[in-house]
């Protein structure tokens, strides 16, 4: 991400310039301030190096608050609404000297309803959601980095359809002060980029300066390959992929052993769904209340099957998290990562859905920290592979993140 020959300003002309070639096309962004941003790069040049990501643009998801800029939450409900402060996460990107460029679009509220953004690899593609606008315009080359969030598969899937690197912490790790709520036992921050070194990067911003890789880590990684309970509705291509990974860092020297995880922790996928709806239920009370006609068929529907859960089902549901969360700690006790597919196969073909979060709904529940590595393609679209690590291990499988991206040696099909 910093380039000590490249100035702040000519690094943002160049993203400049690419918004200008390809944003009618992909529709990345719900909002640009193009003319703030050059006069900061500007300033960044004339001053010393005073953080991180000095004089590096950044585009933030138009559900997390800037002062501003916009922040309209995917809904024209909050058209034009501007928040009085910045999120948490956007105020510790500018004090480590990041230039916000702009906000990108989202789902409406960051669940159901995709925007208009189109795949950079395909525009006849979606990006994935809900964390669309910043999937599409890291892939694009518009800018270096995205913050993004997941509450079900925003982050992980989209980055995978679009071929980057997207994270998701663990849960909790990145204070979520001025994210729009939708799930509060389940959103996260996620972050957006073209390498695991500038994660790592953006992940010393978030969290804490002294965040820093591990130290006598192995050699070779222990890896279990886990095929997930929905392994007959992954696509071939993409079952091949991850299978041949799977070879590939066996021959690269890992301890890769497939696993079979119980009834229990398969609960927990349909367990984060009811969850997750029964918490933006109340999360979107006042918008659903106050202006449902607003708001779309697909979000309201999502709102009323939440109001029709129990407490007794949320609490269930909550329980079967917990015993998965158990077994799964138990699980990754004799290994480093677990390898598991990122998206059900590439990106569906249309933009008026996002695509399936089978494979990410439940390591959201269970909080633990995931990554989805651009290793593969098929039909001229990427492929993504996920490693999920342990709770609170987030440097430790950037780690191995970092070791599989430099025994892969296949193309990756960039744009």
């Amino acid at each position: 991400m910093q380039q000590q020959s490249l100035t702040s300003e000519s690094l943002l002309q160049r993203c400049v310039q690419r918004i200008d070639q390809r944003e009618k096309d992909i529709r990345a962004w719900s909002h640009l301030d193009i003319k703030k941003a050059l006069t900061a790069a500007r300033q960044a040049d004339e001053t010393p190096s005073d953080g991180l990501l000095h004089g590096i643009p950044i585009g933030i998801k138009d559900v997390i608050d800037t002062a501003d800029m916009p922040t309209s939450y995917g809904s024209t409900i909050y058209a034009q609404h501007q928040p009085i402060a910045d999120s948490y996460c956007v105020a510790a990107l500018k004090q480590a000297g990041a230039i916000i460029l702009g906000k990108t679009a989202t789902a409406e509220f960051a669940h159901t309803q995709p925007p208009l953004t189109r795949n950079p690899h395909n525009p006849e593609h979606t990006p994935g959601g809900s964390s669309s606008g910043s999937a599409a315009a890291v892939a694009d080359g518009m800018v270096p980095a995205a913050l993004a969030t997941q509450t079900g598969g925003s982050t992980i899937r989209p980055a995978a359809y679009c071929g980057i690197v997207g994270f998701k912490p663990t849960f909790g790790l990145i204070n979520t002060a001025g994210v729009k709520p939708v799930a509060q036992s389940l959103d996260t921050v996620g972050l957006m980029a073209r390498s695991v070194a500038d994660i790592e990067l953006l992940m010393q911003v978030l969290v804490h300066p002294d965040l820093c890789l591990p130290t006598r880590l192995a050699a070779v990684p222990r890896v279990a390959f886990f095929k997930t309970p929905y392994w007959e509705k992954i696509q071939k291509s993409s079952q091949q992929h991850l299978e041949h990974m799977a070879r590939h860092l066996e021959i690269c020297g890992a301890q890769v052993t497939e696993i079979v995880l119980s009834d229990s922790f398969d609960a927990s996928y349909p367990a984060q769904r009811l969850v997750m709806n029964y918490e933006a239920a109340r999360s979107l009370l006042y918008e659903s209340v106050t202006s449902p006609q607003l708001m779309s068929n697909a979000l309201n529907a999502q709102l009323s099957i939440g109001r029709n859960y129990s407490l007794a089902d949320y609490q269930a549901a909550l329980n079967q998290i917990s015993a998965a969360r158990a077994e799964l700690a138990n699980t990754l006790e004799q290994y480093d990562f677990i390898l598991t597919p990122a998206a059900p196969g590439i990106a569906p073909k249309g933009i008026n859905a996002s695509g399936e979060s089978i494979v990410n709904r439940n390591w959201t529940a269970l909080g633990v920290p995931c990554i989805t590595l651009p290793t593969g393609s098929a039909e001229g679209m990427p492929i993504g592979i996920q490693l999920v690590g342990k709770h609170h291990q987030d440097m430790r499988l950037l780690h191995w993140a970092r070791w599989v991206m430099s025994n892969w040696s296949g193309k990756t099909n960039p744009i």
